[in-house]
């Protein structure tokens, strides 16, 4: 059984945003009051976490979280890694360390910009005093499992930064970040028929390095997956407007956005 919410339905301004305020968005709608891109996945039990959005704290409270099995990182801007700090209460309630997962170049941004929050494997922080989390470098398309859970990072292609989606045992839940195109070689490793696909919307247009409509659009349509989730709106991205505008197997995401299925 998995249950994925979506903690966190945002770009990185937010919605409302300080410079645009509520944008093309309609501020009647609830849907549209959105806070940084963070998303819970639960498969049987297996709690993890994908990024760690600015606003975790208050995600993990209106969600009722508080004990996790991992955390994974698609990539290092800070509306995706800067809530990391929240993790101390996770380490705090389960009273030991955390482990996360990225590729390398995020892993030297944690270790060059969070050094307090870094434990060894053979001795935890004092947790009680600071966090405790413990780096584990992973690698496009080569295989790691928490708790038994298969779990394959994709390279996502013309973002700013390198930014690395997630495949959930063999392609049932596929997890696609900041991105203009998913590489070939990540589809190789979809086998399974696609269950959920989360991907990110930052406006309808797309730019440099966002996909637009319909760049999601023509990987959703690959994909064929039963459902597809659209996040990391910014406020050019009115929730009704998606709506209207999308298939009936894909979705605007909005926070605490939650789904089951088998």
């Amino acid at each position: 059984m998995y249950k994925v919410t979506i903690l966190g339905s945002g770009a990185a301004p937010g919605v409302p945003s300080i410079a645009l305020g509520w944008g093309r968005c309609n501020a009647a709608n609830p849907k549209n009051c959105r806070t940084r891109t963070s998303t819970y996945i639960e498969y049987n039990g297996i709690k993890l976490l994908v990024d760690t959005s600015p606003d975790l704290r208050w995600q993990l409270l209106q969600n009722h979280i508080s004990s996790l099995d991992g955390v994974l990182y698609t990539h290092s801007h800070a509306d995706h890694l800067h809530g990391i700090d929240d993790l101390r209460e996770i380490n705090r309630l389960k009273r030991t360390s955390l482990n996360f997962y990225a590729t390398k170049s995020t892993v030297d941004v944690i270790e060059r910009s969070f050094p307090y929050l870094l434990a060894k494997r053979e001795k935890e922080n004092n947790i009680s005093m600071q966090p405790s989390l413990i780096a584990n470098e992973v690698f496009h398309y080569k295989e790691f499992y928490i708790n038994g859970m298969k779990i394959v990072p994709i390279r996502l292609l013309g973002h700013v930064l390198p930014s690395t989606g997630y495949i959930f045992n063999d392609g049932e839940v596929v997890y696609v970040a900041d991105y203009r195109s998913i590489e070939e070689e990540a589809f190789k490793f979809i086998t399974k028929p696609v269950k959920l696909v989360i991907l990110p919307l930052t406006t309808i247009e797309g730019s440099h390095f966002h996909a637009s409509f319909e760049e999601i659009m023509r990987d959703v349509d690959r994909l064929a997956p039963k459902m597809a989730i659209i996040n990391h709106m910014a406020s050019e991205c009115d929730y009704d407007e998606i709506e209207k505008i999308t298939p009936e197997n894909v979705e605007p995401g909005y926070d605490g956005m939650t789904v089951e299925f088998e």
